[in-house]
């Protein structure tokens, strides 16, 4: 009995990693650290200072200086300076460069995992065993994509100088998501660490220099948000890579606004953490250790809102408990701990006032052991007895916070997740595979974790829909987010064709309407609009709407939601059909073309062939644009599945009216969204011709919306609207400008250019691989096999 007792009551001696490496480091460099431009570390003596200090003790680490204007402005040029340099080197030069800095971080990987620590709070395990070999494992990953660039992405260039500012809460790892990508495929940076974490990236700085990389290649700028927003907003930046709050999501989108830059933003998270009765609950505790109390809750896609059915809701919370008691809350040097300090006092504040403030709201709160504000200390944390408009389970606390509510059935399940304006991530506990792998598609996330949860690697993509961002880092489909299509050229404002009008003829008035819903309706307001033929003689009338047309015809295309769960040869075959009815009126349409646009017969006939050799690829491509299986180090299967994005706006280009029109159109339905479309406001009698081919072709009602008029008036619109969740849009600067402002309320995903800006009738242009990707999101599903 006594032998039994001492294992009962045995408990983990204190284990200390040495700081002494790390602290010889940081005296080395007099702890005080400036920015790194065009290769050289630049520090100025009355700079403005930030301390960045262990959360745990308070000890001051290092002095970091802001960087001014003046210095961000040189690194941007510095970054313009050396891209096209880096970009000719080509992949194998640059391939060689991320290998070498794989190699040397290996070569410091224990120094990096203790500064991480010190600087972040988190426990060494973690940072040891966890961030620091997968922050190489993304620079080996990327120098292989480096190295086959030029095979596999032989249409697509580098964008440029990309602007990459991180969080605290992973400050090594998410500087390896940025920066090796955007190497990897030829582009320059000015990288921006968090002003709480940036020691890491400091010692990442030295190592670029001492890896060879050339001068102005990588540019690290130190400073607070306001040094942030500037560096976002610059105009010598092509693009902005932010991972961080949603509040400073929507700041970068509308602050971009009109500029042309690209955006990669990943932002918040809510992830439900979905566990069946037939699960096996002490796996899903482990799960949730690993989820919601991995780096203290301080992860922007923890499982931090529990759905467990009803009937072992009592036995799991008992688990839960017991659990969380036997957890280790300490020192983040003691090899023993399990969770560390959070990043600061003010984060330790934050999470403390939100729990409390959220209690008003009704619940009850388990809590491990005592509060320890002295080393920022929260215990492992869970809040029962809340519904699911209970401030805590709509709101990410950023703490080891559990939220723990009950569903009934399964479609209450994915009713329950997909309740939050987040939509980053989830996992699903079940031992029933195929119960599993029907919630997975259901649940409005990027990824889905099937009795696992927070995995992640290089080789598999990572992001969000909703308010949780868009773009996705990591994988394939990562790297497109740093490429942009070869040939794409800023349009010639001379070159769109106008007419000169000229008096109504005696004709019967013609007036045609709009097409929402699957029938021909008119303008709410009964106001009309004319069209007008290439010599200026009047071709005929079309509907113009405003804010209630474009209600109903987002409200349409919502109800027609069973499109997308039709099967790719199903919607395949009516796009075929679409292009069978069209073609019986070849030359009804040539005759139009020539008429309406003014081209000749021969080029009509070239339109016209395109649009029927664009509806035929389209279909093809309805059941064969696949997804993949990637090749993550773990025992098990991490499947990327495109999936439709659901109800799709398109702003239609002003140039080859039938063709553009058809190739904006066919792509979406294709990949199952539903289209509201506006069409070009020169030729808007075109797509509502088109009304009476697919009132033929079987599309069923709400796919297709057609609503014409002022074409910024409904963009906006559309833009602003909670329903619509992606946007395509070609048209002018001021239109641009003013749907990418709007959208930043709900961050929608956009995909705008400006009118003229390709050559429809080259296939190249208008008719890629890149139409069904912005027709889709890419879900990846993680699923582990084997006991």
């Amino acid at each position: 009995m006594t032998l039994l007792k001492s294992f009962e009551d045995l408990d983990y001696s204190e284990a200390l990693e040495s700081n002494k490496e790390a602290q010889d480091w940081l005296e080395s460099n007099n702890r005080r650290f400036g920015q790194l431009i065009n290769g050289k570390f630049v520090t100025v003596k009355n700079a403005k200072l930030i301390e960045s200090l262990n959360p745990s003790t308070s000890e001051l680490l290092a002095h970091i200086e802001i960087a001014n204007s003046e210095q961000l402005e040189s690194a941007v040029k510095s970054a313009r300076k050396a891209q096209p340099s880096w970009e000719k080197l080509g992949g194998h030069g640059r391939a060689k460069a991320l290998y070498a800095l794989a190699r040397l971080m290996q070569k410091h990987a224990r120094i990096i995992s203790v500064l991480e620590t010190l600087d972040n709070g988190k426990p060494i395990r973690e940072s040891r065993d966890i961030d620091i070999p997968l922050a190489i494992r993304h620079f080996y990953h990327h120098a292989g994509w480096a190295q086959l660039q030029e095979k596999d992405f032989s249409s697509y260039q580098s964008i440029g100088v990309v602007a990459q500012i991180v969080p605290w809460n992973f400050p090594l790892l998410m500087l390896s998501w940025k920066i090796a990508p955007a190497l990897a495929m030829g582009n320059t940076i000015v990288f921006k660490a968090a002003e709480q974490t940036p020691i890491t990236a400091m010692f990442f700085a030295q190592l670029c220099n001492e890896a060879g990389i050339p001068p102005g290649v990588i540019n690290m700028i130190n400073g607070d948000g306001v040094i942030g927003a500037e560096l976002a907003a610059h105009k010598g930046v092509d693009k902005v890579a932010f991972t961080g709050s949603t509040a400073v999501g929507q700041s970068i989108r509308k602050s971009t606004a009109g500029q042309g830059k690209k955006l990669t933003l990943e932002l918040g998270g809510k992830s439900a953490f979905i566990v069946f009765e037939d699960a096996d609950l002490d796996a899903a505790v482990e799960g949730l250790v690993d989820s919601i109390w991995f780096n203290q809750g301080e992860v922007c896609c923890a499982g931090s809102r529990l759905l467990v059915q009803a009937e072992v809701a009592k036995e799991l919370h008992l688990k839960i408990k017991r659990r969380i008691k036997q957890l280790r809350l300490g020192k983040p040097l003691d090899k023993s701990t399990d969770l560390g300090s959070l990043v600061s006092k003010t984060q330790f504040n934050r999470v403390s006032e939100m729990v409390q403030e959220g209690l008003n709201h009704g619940g009850e709160i388990y809590q491990a052991c005592d509060i320890d504000a002295k080393g920022n200390y929260y215990p492992p944390t869970l809040i029962t007895d809340v519904d699911s408009s209970h401030p805590l389970v709509q709101e990410e606390i950023f703490g080891p916070v559990l939220v723990s509510m009950t569903f009934r059935t399964q479609s209450e399940a994915v009713e329950l997740a997909n309740n939050s304006r987040y939509g980053l991530a989830a996992s699903v506990w079940s031992e029933n595979i195929n119960r599993a792998m029907d919630v997975a598609p259901k649940v409005k996330a990027g990824v889905i974790w099937i009795n696992c949860h927070n995995q992640f690697d290089a080789s598999c993509g990572f992001g969000g829909v909703r308010e949780s961002g868009f773009g996705r880092e990591g994988g394939k489909e990562g790297l497109y987010e740093y490429l942009k299509p070869i040939g794409l050229e800023l349009p010639d404002k001379t070159s769109l064709i106008s007419a000169s009008l000229k008096p109504k003829d005696n004709v019967i008035d013609r007036t045609l309407k709009f097409y929402i819903g699957g029938k021909q309706v008119r303008p709410d307001g009964g106001h009309s609009l004319a069209n007008f033929n290439a010599d200026g003689t009047h071709a005929v009338y079309v509907g113009s709407g405003n804010r209630k047309d474009i209600r109903n015809a987002v409200s349409a295309a919502s109800k027609a939601s069973s499109w997308g769960s039709q099967s790719g040869h199903a919607r395949a075959q009516i796009i075929y059909f679409i292009a069978e009815n069209l073609s019986v009126r070849e030359s009804e349409w040539i005759q139009r073309l020539v008429t309406l646009c003014g081209v000749s017969k021969k080029q009509a006939k070239a339109e016209f062939d395109q649009s029927i050799s664009r509806l035929f690829s389209y279909a093809a491509w309805a059941d064969k644009y696949d997804g993949a299986v990637h090749s993550a180090p773990y025992r098990g299967v991490t499947m990327a599945l495109p999936e439709p994005i659901g109800v799709l706006s398109q702003i239609a280009p002003e140039e080859t009216p039938l063709l553009s029109t058809i190739s904006l159109i066919a792509p979406a339905i294709a990949m199952g969204n539903r289209v509201v479309l506006i069409p070009s406001e020169r030729f808007a009698s075109v797509a509502l011709e088109l009304v009476q081919v697919f009132e033929t072709s079987d599309v069923p009602g709400g796919v297709i919306n057609i609503v014409s008029g002022n074409k910024r008036e409904l963009a906006e619109q559309l833009a602003g609207h909670a329903e619509v969740d992606a946007m395509w849009c070609w048209a002018n600067q001021e239109t641009v400008t003013s749907i990418e402002t709007i959208s930043a309320t709900d961050l929608k995903r956009l995909w705008v250019h400006h009118d003229g800006d390709r050559d429809w009738l080259d296939p190249e242009q208008g008719e890629s691989s890149e139409f069904l990707r912005n027709a889709t999101e890419v879900k990846n599903i993680w699923t582990p096999y084997g006991d």
